[in-house]
């Protein structure tokens, strides 16, 4: 008989089990003749015997890191891969085997795999409900994937839940999550699914709300300290019920609350009222409740083995920054990092059995002397990238942007539209010293364009510097996050790889030269929206209950341009404001304006 799950192992899937230097070892010692005798009994066991008295023993229905080999070694080793791909050598490649969807394993079969307990607890997340997205198998690539919020579940073998990958320590109930969304998936036809739950009330978040009022008749410039410890019962309730969207929002809030009082450079009054609109929003919004709150799962969750490719990093501050890691089809970020340890990880692959994953894909890295971390140079990682993550279509991704719903009730994942772009050609590189901007032209492989902008920051002074010179190396991709402006795709670059390497743009020691100087151009409806939005959030940070008449003038000012311009419905909701100041007027107005300003 033949294993037709070993025969499905590709050296992906296997680097997957293990990792991809132990699968390199073990081609390289069978090319060199290193081949263990096999041998295969009647119930299907391969047994390899290797030439230094070693043998290992691979029955079927029995993972890889279960089997046994007399090395000694835990986990899988090479001798269990050698004998996986000298198996493969002595057999016919079979013909590709029909699509396999996860979707098709019953509730009796994953009882049998991880008992009834398990299952049980896998199903409360079920009743909670949850937000996944599936990669199914194709011709090229015969492995099927599930994105869940703090997980990704990968089934290396088809129609085989004994070859499930997972970075997470609860595999089994991740196994059972991740079948429940191919289930969903393929019964809607889509690749991003709600699972289970039910929508989302604003009966047990009245606290919440009149903590906003409050908060926003107070206005930043008056906000009592006292409120804070409302804020702050409030936060852990919120934790407590995993409502962890919600509670990410009020711990920002009180950042900038704090910053305001310390008169610290992080203070934003456009950003404050941002992160107020959107807690009104999140806490009123009918819809899935992973989605808008925040998925039933813990606020952490530690993983068992996690490999990183590093994507860049961003100063936050002159000694702290945010590094990027792309961690199988997602983003991850691991915030506030030290200097010295961000210039060695910012364009590395970190590989760590001592890792922590949140909801909102923020990753921590232990850095004990006992914690299981290993650093390597980035190399040509950024080659072999999941397709997910990687631009090559700027049209299609533009339209794909255009599909999402409106932030202020997406599922608050940081990092969530950071991808790397690769680039053929670029053009119009120009900088505006009164905007402080570095714009120019990217063009893609399939001939579309990007605008790449970057701003100034007094954290990282020498990154445009930076960013010119790599941008004239003929670079092959840059990394950053993405957005949508009147149907073009816009890149925040935070990395380029060029012929000599990757740049980490906010870390490049470069020395400052004289950039070819241009005018950034805005078209009036953006900028009528920004005026808008700055008039508004003016008035959030002074207050509802501390308005000055000049200022509700210049509502009706913007309100008029706004409809002069063609944007009648929220010029109408401007007045209504400036008619009738109140947080309700005010909520609904900046609501309005935020979602205007993100279509366009």
């Amino acid at each position: 008989m033949t294993r037709t799950d070993l025969m499905a192992l590709t050296p992906d899937a296997l680097a997957a089990l293990a990792n991809r230097g132990l699968v390199k070892r073990a081609v390289k010692e069978l090319d060199a003749g290193t081949v263990p005798a096999l041998e295969t009994d009647a119930a299907g066991a391969v047994q390899g015997k290797f030439p230094d008295g070693t043998t290992t023993t691979l029955p079927p229905g029995t993972a890889l890191d279960a089997a046994k080999c007399s090395c000694g070694a835990t986990g899988v080793c090479r001798h269990r891969i050698a004998v996986v791909l000298a198996y493969q050598r002595t057999q016919e490649a079979a013909a590709p085997a029909e699509l396999w969807s996860p979707g098709t394993v019953t509730d009796e079969d994953l009882a049998a795999l991880m008992g009834e307990r398990t299952l049980r607890r896998a199903r409360r997340v079920l009743q909670a409900g949850y937000r996944a997205k599936v990669r199914r198998p194709n011709g090229e690539d015969q492995t099927a994937q599930a994105e869940l919020p703090t997980c990704t579940v990968t089934f290396l073998v088809p129609g085989d839940l004994t070859y499930v990958h997972t970075d997470a320590v609860g595999k089994d109930e991740a196994t059972a999550l991740a079948v429940w969304a191919f289930r969903e998936a393929d019964a809607q036809g889509s690749d991003t699914v709600d699972v289970g739950g039910s929508v989302s009330t604003a009966v047990d978040l009245a606290a919440v709300g009149d903590l906003l009022d409050q908060l926003l008749l107070d206005g930043a410039a008056h906000a009592s300290e006292v409120l804070d410890v409302a804020w702050q019962r409030l936060h852990r309730d919120l934790i407590a019920q995993r409502l962890h969207w919600p509670a990410a929002v009020i711990t920002d809030l009180l950042g900038q609350l704090s910053a305001y009082r310390d008169r610290g450079a992080g203070y934003e009054a456009e950003r404050f009222a941002e992160l107020l609109t959107e807690l009104h929003a999140r806490i009123t919004a009918t819809g899935p409740r992973a989605e808008v709150l925040g998925p039933d799962e813990p606020a952490e969750t530690p993983l068992r083995r996690v490999r990183l490719t590093a994507l860049g990093a961003r100063l936050r501050t002159t000694t702290t920054a945010d590094v990027y890691y792309a961690s199988g089809d997602v983003v991850l970020v691991q915030r506030d990092t030290a200097l010295r340890t961000v210039q060695r990880l910012a364009a590395a692959n970190v590989v760590s059995e001592s890792a922590t994953r949140s909801a909102s894909r923020v990753v921590a890295l232990k850095t004990s002397r006992v914690a299981k971390t290993s650093v390597t140079p980035v190399g040509t990682a950024w080659d072999h990238l999941p397709q997910t993550l990687v631009v090559d279509d700027y049209d299609a991704t533009a339209a794909q942007l255009a599909e999402l719903p409106p932030r202020q009730v997406r599922a608050r994942v940081e990092a969530e539209l950071v991808r790397a772009v690769r680039v053929t050609e670029v053009s119009a590189l120009a900088y505006d010293p009164a905007a402080q901007r570095l714009t120019a032209t990217l063009h893609g492989p399939t001939g579309g364009t990007a605008v790449l902008e970057a701003d100034h920051r007094s954290a990282a002074p020498h990154s445009l510097d930076a960013l010119a010179a790599a941008l004239r190396a003929e670079p092959a991709v840059v990394t950053g996050s993405v957005r949508r402006r009147r149907g073009t795709l816009v890149v925040d670059p935070i990395a380029v790889r060029t012929a000599s390497g990757v740049v980490v743009l906010d870390l490049a020691e470069v020395k400052p030269e004289r950039l070819p100087h241009g005018v950034t151009t805005t078209d009036p409806l953006s900028a009528a929206v920004d005026s808008a939005l700055t008039v508004l959030s003016e008035a959030a940070h002074r207050g509802l209950d501390h308005l000055t008449d000049s200022l509700l003038a210049r509502v009706r000012e913007v309100g008029a341009h706004l409809h002069r311009l063609g944007l009648r419905t929220a010029a109408t909701r401007l007045t209504a404001f400036a008619e009738a100041p109140a947080t309700p007027t005010w909520l609904d107005a900046h609501l309005r304006l935020l979602v205007t300003a993100d279509a366009r």
